[in-house]
């Protein structure tokens, strides 16, 4: 029997695949280290049995139930057992370079002439199923270097993989390029989409051994440059991408011109938005300055009934001022009368000149009849008679004529004004009902300009049609 490892354990670098530990013989006591991104796994007549993570384990039936069954009990505390056991390496190994073992036959779909290519890379292999890959590669995998450690032993196993990428590219990269309608000439330009479609053909190849591939790059497709084959796509080629051009400067000028032709009818589109902004401008600016001559006229008319009025009662007050004054200078001719020491003479005199004061400054006639008939305390048929009073249309209280509010209930008193007369809409002045005032010439009624019926003035609307006035 060779000798037994008391230690079984693997301190070697992350570049290492999957290493086989050199002794084969243990017992029950051995100690197990496996460190992180590792995986041991004993193999014994052929099978893959117990499998350890990381961790520190004592080799004892109950760690290792599988082996357990095929370990005889033997004297003493120790049980010897005889098995492989295998560290792998759960790393991701990076940059592992492959390649196309030959050429890689590829009918140019446009011309139909046959080519001959190539295609190499790399890839990043990670072991998924430790089980699987040692089952595969010790069972269906020959040429691996198992006495070989280190580097060389974890070469061994990539070129072992080596033919089953070189068998899926030459069998997908054919169809790839087709299935994209990727130029031959171009296809530099589509490396990375190839690689793509490439990688998840070959990806279940691989996982049948227990390994992913989480990254697979294609970096280089070989043409074959010296083939007459070649130079003739090459050259009718040349001439496509002449065309081409010549294509693409005619989309250019196309396409200029349309921008150009967008550009003036966007500038169009927007002279005639602005202009007819301008014109709905001006238009409201019309009826705007319509409204305000309309409101100004309303305004004066509205000022004319007011002066109106305003002149009808000063009217009345200087009727009463101009009796108070005529009292006034009656009273005080009586008073220098009784001053002359009763001389009735000089009185007289007196009583004659204020009359011919009086009667000079146009007052005489009417006012000394009104002053004579005070002096006697009888009523002068001569002067004018009191308002006649009128009656409240809501309350039936009498009230003055002339009264604009009811002083009784409050209630606004319309004028009353004879049915043959009109206040002239102009000067507010009250006058016979005609077609012009005799005040101020202005014409009384309008005519519609639709339907020809005569109207009153100051008319907004025709009450035949509705036009407006």
């Amino acid at each position: 029997m060779s000798q037994i490892a008391d230690v079984i354990k693997y301190e070697g670098d992350n570049s290492t695949f999957i290493w086989k530990h050199p002794c084969e013989d243990f017992n029950s006591l051995t100690q197990l280290i496996v460190h992180e991104s590792q995986e041991a796994i004993f193999f014994m007549n052929g099978q893959a049995l117990d499998l350890f993570g990381p961790g520190r384990y004592t080799l004892e039936t109950e760690s290792i139930p599988k082996i357990g069954r095929f370990l005889s009990r033997s004297t003493g505390d120790k049980t010897p057992f005889h098995s492989e056991v295998y560290f792998i390496n759960k790393t991701v190994q990076m940059a592992l370079k492959w390649g196309t073992d030959s050429k890689v036959r590829y009918i140019d779909p446009n011309s139909g002439v046959p080519l001959e290519l190539g295609a190499s890379g790399s890839m990043n292999m990670q072991v998924a199923d430790s089980r699987k890959l040692l089952i595969k590669l010790v069972g269906t995998m020959n040429g691996i270097a198992w006495e070989k450690e280190g580097t060389e032993f974890t070469k061994s196993i990539q070129n072992s993989f080596r033919p089953v990428i070189s068998t899926a590219v030459k069998t997908t990269l054919s169809s790839v390029i087709k299935a994209q309608n990727i130029n031959i000439l171009e296809v530099d330009e589509h490396l990375n989409e190839i690689g793509k479609e490439l990688h998840q053909k070959i990806l279940p190849e691989f996982e049948e051994f227990g390994i992913t591939i989480p990254q697979f790059y294609l970096t280089t497709v070989v043409l074959p440059e010296d083939d007459p084959n070649f130079r003739k796509i090459r050259e009718l080629y040349a001439v496509s991408l002449q065309q081409r051009m010549i294509q693409a400067e005619r989309d250019i000028k196309t396409t200029k011109a349309q921008a150009e032709a967008e550009i003036t009818a966007a500038a169009r589109a927007a002279e005639l938005e602005r202009q007819q902004t301008q014109t709905e401008v001006a238009k409201r600016q019309a009826e705007r300055t319509v409204i305000e001559a309309q409101a100004e006229a309303m305004a004066k008319k509205a000022t004319g009934f007011a002066e109106a009025e305003i002149m009808r009662a000063q009217g009345y007050n200087q009727k009463d001022i101009i009796q108070a004054e005529v009292q006034k200078a009656y009273a005080e001719g009586i008073g220098n009368m009784g001053g002359n020491g009763g001389a009735g003479g000089s009185a007289m005199s007196d009583i004659v000149g204020l009359g011919i004061g009086l009667k000079a400054a146009g007052l005489f006639g009417g006012q000394m009849g009104d002053i004579f008939g005070n002096l006697d305390g009888t009523a002068n048929p001569g002067a004018a008679a009191a308002p006649a009073a009128i009656t409240c249309p809501t309350c039936g209280a009498g009230i003055p004529a002339g009264s604009k509010f009811c002083p009784e209930c409050g209630s606004k008193i319309e004028a009353q004004k004879p049915k043959d007369e009109m206040i002239c809409p102009s000067c507010g002045k009250t006058i016979p009902k005609g077609k012009f005032c005799p005040e101020c010439g202005q014409r009384l009624e309008i005519v519609c300009p639709e339907c020809g019926k005569t109207l009153p003035a100051g008319s907004k609307f025709c009450p035949e049609c509705g036009t407006q006035i």
